[in-house]
């Protein structure tokens, strides 16, 4: 099928969320919120409008029903519309309000809950979204160090903030050499200046990490990394490179950031350190923590959050940890706390996904399938991808979306690009992986139909 064809189709089975596209791009540029939901990254020929949600199912304008896979780019991790959660928060509001300018004893209450989930974090603070995290992180990492340079790796995504706004997605000729990469700003506006404050190494290359650090450890403030790369599909790290960044930062005195705005509290509860048992010094979280609401949060060790508590270094918002904030998260601390959640979830994922494998390969179609379960990515390749530059070479981006337009078709919703991932919530059932391993057998099969 080509895009003309799928446009044709797309206009009848989207055709209310058409005309609201329209009158959103008036007013709105590139129609929507926010540019991730706009046809530049792959909404096309325009994003569907959404009337509303509910547990692992997503409902258009038009009428149209989807098994949700796309979950908000990852915040809904308990379902749409959480029950539990949602009466925390609207009795929270009732009962206290929304914003003082002043703590109060909720946020105590939600902040030990994400203490006690989180191995390596002994001391937290609210903010309101993960780009806000990593930008107050990395300046502590200056700050406590008294060092400049930041090291970060191709294909992570830190967020919009300048000073880590670089070497995402970017054409590899620019960036150079994999074993010697150039910081490359992932968009205009980014003061070139900055990239003097940046070294950005190749994923999942021990060599060049080693010989980076070994050179210019005792300058480096700090290494922040995605624990597992979740910004580019999905990409696992290598064994024992995550023990290699702990133990070369530590031997340097440099700080480890994981990044958890993605990976925290989405295959285990206390995130990729505790599965893959490496502790950062801090950890950036979003995404995962307040159950669909806009929370995000910013965590360390004592002795790194110290220059916060003794008034050295000042972090400030005047959202940070209100009461909508702090009832969310004590609520999804404890929906998440459920013995065996965790267990039962990653089950369905590798169900899913082993399902889609052994369906693609039989249809013919080169591909492997990389994730943990609750968080995966289709690869149309036979080569495995250890990094960005692997992901851009060998994944069949044409494959990927025409099938993300079969399975669209058949109420099946992700992410159209095959640099993003599929996310299963923590409330998906055994008959959404049913239905949707169904419209994978029928997508799959079209697809080979047509050569």
């Amino acid at each position: 099928m080509t895009t003309t064809e799928f446009d044709k189709e797309y206009a009848e089975l989207a055709k209310r969320s058409g005309e609201l596209f329209q009158r959103a791009s008036e007013i709105i540029p590139g129609g929507a919120g926010s540019s991730a939901r706009t046809r530049k990254f792959g909404w096309k020929p325009y994003p569907l409008f959404i009337k509303d949600g509910l547990g692992s199912r997503i409902t258009d304008v038009d009428g149209n029903e989807y098994i949700d896979y796309l979950l908000g780019l990852g915040p809904m991790i308990l379902g749409h519309r959480n029950p539990v959660v949602t009466e925390a928060v609207v009795n929270a509001i009732r009962d206290y309000g929304t914003c003082f300018g002043l703590p109060y004893e909720l946020e105590i209450e939600a902040a030990q809950k994400v203490v006690d989930a989180v191995p390596s974090i002994e001391m937290v603070r609210f903010t309101n979204s993960g780009s806000e995290a990593v930008g107050s992180a990395v300046r502590i990492a200056r700050a406590v160090t008294g060092r400049r340079l930041i090291v970060r790796f191709e294909g992570h995504y830190h967020g919009w903030q300048d000073t880590v706004y670089w070497s995402n997605h970017v054409d590899p000729k620019e960036a150079g050499p994999a074993d010697h990469p150039r910081p490359v700003r992932s968009g205009p506006g980014v003061p070139q200046e900055l990239e003097d404050t940046l070294l950005v190494l190749t994923w999942n290359d021990p060599e060049s990490f080693v010989k980076l650090m070994k050179e210019r450890g005792e300058e480096i403030a700090a290494v922040i990394t995605e624990p597992a790369v979740f910004n580019t599909g999905c990409i696992l790290p290598e064994p024992g490179y995550l023990e290699l960044l702990r133990s070369e930062t530590k031997k340097y005195g440099s700080l480890l950031i994981f990044d958890e705005v993605i990976t925290g509290f989405r295959f285990a509860r206390g995130g990729a350190q505790e599965w893959f048992n490496v502790m950062p010094d801090m950890t950036t979280m979003a995404k995962g923590i307040g159950g669909g609401f806009p929370v995000a949060a910013i965590g360390g060790t004592k002795e790194v959050m110290s220059i916060i508590a003794e008034g050295r270094y000042s972090h400030s918002g005047t959202y940070n940890a209100n009461v909508i904030q702090c009832a969310a998260v004590s609520a999804t601390m404890d929906l998440l706390a459920e013995p065996g959640l965790y267990e039962r979830q990653r089950a369905l994922g590798f169900r899913l996904a082993d399902g889609i494998t052994t369906m693609a390969e039989d249809a013919g179609f080169p591909s492997r399938i990389d994730g943990i379960g609750t968080v995966f990515q289709l690869w149309f390749t036979e080569h495995p991808i250890h990094n960005w530059r692997d992901a851009e070479k060998y994944s069949n981006e044409e494959l990927f979306t025409q099938w993300y337009q079969e399975m669209l078709k058949r109420g099946v919703l992700f992410h159209p690009s095959h640099l993003e991932n599929l996310f299963v919530s923590l409330v998906h059932t055994d008959a959404d992986i049913d239905r949707t391993l169904e419209a994978a057998q029928d997508a799959l099969t079209a697809m080979a139909r047509r050569g």
